[in-house]
Formats: C-alpha cells, structure tokens, sequence
C-alpha cells in the first residue's frame, strides 16, 4: 500500500503526544453551554431557520452530546477487536504489540473521557439526551462480522475523525474552547490510529483471494447500513431532546424540514465523510480496484 506507516513510528508519535484525562475535563474546564459546540459543517442547524437562534445552539449542543456518544459506543468495541488483533502476537514484533497495545489502552482513556463529558453535558445542559443503545449490544452486532470488514469500519471511523478536525474543527474560533479542547486531544491520538489500523487492514488482508475481499466489502457495508438505521433512530431521540429543551412542540412541517437536513448532517458526518476520505480510498484502491468502486457506488447516498 502506498504509505510509509510502521508500528514503530506510530508508537514513537504516540508517546509524544501521550494527555491524561485528567489534564482535558474537570475542575476549571467546563463547557461553555452560551457556544455552539460543533462546526456548522457537522451540526447543520442553519437551514432549520425556524429554530431561533438560541434554539439553534440547543440543538448543535445536542448533536454534539451525539458525537461524543457514538465515539463512546464505537470506542466499546474498537477495545475489544484491537486486544483481539495483538494477542495473537505477544510473542513477536515487539514494537507492534507496544503499539497496539497502547492503541487499545487510548482507546480505554477515550471511552472514560466520554463518560465524563456526558456526566458534565447532563448536568448542565438541563435536559436528559438519550443515545442509541446499549453499546454492548451494538458492539456484538459490529463484531459478528468479518474481521477484515470490522477493521474497515474502524479504519473509516479514524479518518473521519480527522477529516471533522482538520477541515471543520481546527479553525473555527466560534466553538466552545473547551469542547474544541476534547476533539483536539481525542483528535491527536486517533492520528496514530489511523495508521496502526491501516497496518491492520493489510494484515487481515494478506493472502485474501478477490472473492474473499469483496465478500469483507460486503459485510463492511452491511455494517454501514446497521449504523444507519441507528442514526435514524438517534434523529428521533435528538427531536424528543430539542422539544423538551426548548419547551416547543414542531409543526409537522418543521418536523419534516428538520427530518430532512438533520438525516443529511448525520449522514455525512459518520459515513459519508469517512467513506469519501482520500485515505480511506487509497486503502481500499490498494486491496483491489473493485472494492474501492463498490464502496465508490454507495458513498454519494451519504454525501
């Protein structure tokens, strides 16, 4: 494949970049619930112009109470795959069972910031947001499948995560510093991620005929059209939080509006922009042209 990722400098990164719960959340740095959370570009709560605007920041505070969530859920199962992965290498590289290692030990300090921003949202933003779920249960669902096209999906989840910052979160000045704060450190380490599941991806690939890898594309996209059907669900539990919220019930026109442009934002959010990404492609054009034309055949219904 066409990069130049090794265990040994994702590890090297890693410990350079390496932040402690405690230095991200708690004490002094709290959420600011004045300041919208995410970018516009993620949240889409302009068009839903008859929200005012204080309705409008609800609402992105809302989705953002979302995003951290879905990464809690995927985090629960990233762990348990990633730990899955290395066991069987205890006894070789060791710069690759280091790296892993502590991949799956990040991942671990993720899943515990999450807990503690949705403690802190729940408490200041008033009003209970209920998440898709149990984790677990998603987590068994994801996990039945295919290695090969679990490792996709979780390569997906890393890119994305950094195409959210580095094109949407990065330079937006208008967001709340201290949540800005969490996508950034989250942010840092997943980099590292990114590269140690493309190693990933190329090890369970190894010595796949065609036919096997376009049997894992398969399963990759029916976990795809699972994790759909569980934002479409979110989207009702994030319309229930918004009218608790604001004390308002929506016309049914307003319903379908925001139906519309929220089903579209969270499309593009968890599928669209991961599916798309540059990097991701590039994986995929190098396990076999075809995969990377089927997945290209379905990425514009979440774009």
């Amino acid at each position: 494949m066409r990069h130049a990722f090794s265990y040994a400098t994702a590890l090297a990164s890693s410990e350079k970049i390496r932040w402690r719960v405690e230095d991200v959340i708690g004490g002094e740095k709290r959420l600011d619930f004045s300041m919208p959370f995410l970018p516009e570009s993620l949240a889409r709560v302009e068009p839903l112009t008859f929200l005012s605007p204080a309705e409008q920041t609800a609402l992105n505070q809302i989705r953002a109470h979302e995003y951290l969530s879905m990464f809690g859920i995927v985090e629960e199962f990233i762990l348990p795959f990633v730990l899955d992965h290395v066991r069987p290498h205890l006894s070789g590289d060791d710069a690759r069972v280091r790296a892993l290692l502590q991949f799956a030990g990040e991942e671990a300090k993720h899943i515990d910031l999450f807990k503690r921003f949705r403690a802190e949202f729940d408490q200041g933003f008033g009003t209970p947001c209920a998440v898709i779920g149990p984790a677990d249960a998603i987590g068994r669902e994801v996990l039945s499948h295919d290695p090969l096209a679990v490792a996709l999906v979780i390569l997906q989840i890393e890119w994305m995560t950094q195409r959210h910052f580095e094109e949407s979160v990065r330079d937006d000045r208008g967001l709340d510093p201290q949540f800005a704060s969490l996508l950034r450190h989250h942010w840092s380490e997943e980099a590292q991620h990114a590269k140690l599941d493309t190693l990933m991806v190329e090890a369970l690939a190894a010595g796949r005929s065609k036919d096997r890898l376009l049997s894992a594309v398969e399963e990759y996209l029916a976990i795809g059209a699972f994790v759909d059907q569980g934002l479409a669900t979110q989207l009702e539990l994030n319309l229930a939080s918004l009218e608790a919220a604001t004390r308002r019930t929506l016309t049914p026109a307003e319903r379908e509006s925001y139906r519309t442009h929220q089903r579209r934002a969270a499309r593009w959010t968890y599928l669209g922009s991961g599916m798309t990404h540059p990097r991701f492609v590039e994986t995929l054009e190098a396990l076999d042209p075809r995969v990377a034309k089927r997945v290209a055949d379905v990425a514009p219904a979440f774009c």
